[in-house]
């Protein structure tokens, strides 16, 4: 335990911003920003899951990440739990055994029941793992996502022109010959 909280500690100092310093012409130092990484948030999502967005200082997704990382794994534990009782109930029902079992599962279902119904919750705990894989790689893209967007900057000044605009010139392949075309139309500039 001490070797994990060491590790984040570690990881965490990483984290902060590194301010380089350069120095000008005239003797006097210079603080540039450090750039904000897309690998460097990529791989801290990939190590610990919310760990990039921490990173990216979208300190709000974080409780989403592991809201989902929780119901998935709840739903693994359930899954799981009901298709170890209905497999045991399945093998105690199929191969005709007498001694006594603490499974509800034997009482309540067929033999047919019981596989159909071991089955689906085999297969529902295999879907719930490759959903929980998904939930990890998203939470990756987010994460690089997020810090490609980092340093983009949106201006109050956002503004549409709209202004007409005539253009003419030689068509040389016309049938008629060498005329002269002019268009009307209208120039959209963002």
């Amino acid at each position: 335990m001490a070797r994990i909280l060491i590790a984040l500690l570690l990881v965490l100092t990483f984290i902060s911003p590194i301010n380089a310093q350069i120095q000008a012409n005239n003797s006097e130092m210079i603080t540039v920003p450090k750039k904000h990484s897309p690998k460097r948030a990529t791989l801290y999502s990939a190590l610990l899951p919310g760990l990039g967005q921490a990173y990216n200082k979208k300190y709000w997704k974080i409780p989403i990440v592991y809201a989902g990382i929780g119901t998935l794994a709840y739903f693994i534990t359930t899954y799981h739990k009901v298709y170890l009782q209905a497999r045991e109930a399945y093998d105690y029902v199929s191969n005709e055994y007498e001694y006594p079992i603490d499974n509800d599962m034997v009482e309540k279902y067929s033999e047919a029941d019981l596989s159909e119904i071991r089955d689906y919750y085999r297969r529902n705990t295999e879907l719930t793992w490759i959903l929980t894989g998904l939930w990890y790689i998203l939470n990756i893209i987010d994460a690089n996502v997020d810090a490609h967007f980092f340093d983009y900057d949106i201006s109050d000044d956002l503004t549409i022109q709209i202004q007409p605009v005539i253009e003419s010139g030689y068509m040389p392949d016309r049938p008629i010959g060498n005329t002269l075309m002019t268009g009307v139309g209208i120039s959209v500039k963002f």
